[in-house]
């Protein structure tokens, strides 16, 4: 299995990073290198997520407060957005 980022998905990753980093440095990269750790598995497990809010996809609920929503196609696992959980999902 590959790892792929979509570009949306890569904005999301960024702009949680730079927020936590804006008053936690330390805590940003933190979260970031698990999130890194937790995407990997899914080469090894690609259905590890639960069944996803938009049919096709799935979901990984990452320390409690984010939602990493990926989709299975071939070999490949596309990573989609990651989302808050207190944000809206699906969006409207």
């Amino acid at each position: 299995m590959e790892i792929i980022w979509t570009p949306e998905a890569e904005k999301d990753r960024l702009a949680v990073f730079e927020y936590i980093a804006a008053d936690n440095p330390s805590a940003a990269i933190t979260l970031d290198d698990r999130l890194v750790e937790v995407v990997s598995k899914l080469i090894d497990f690609p259905t590890m997520g639960t069944q996803g809010l938009i049919s096709g996809t799935r979901e990984l609920i990452l320390e409690k407060h984010f939602r990493v929503i990926y989709e299975l196609n071939g070999t490949t696992v596309w990573i989609l957005a990651l989302v808050h959980t207190s944000r809206q999902w699906p969006p409207l």
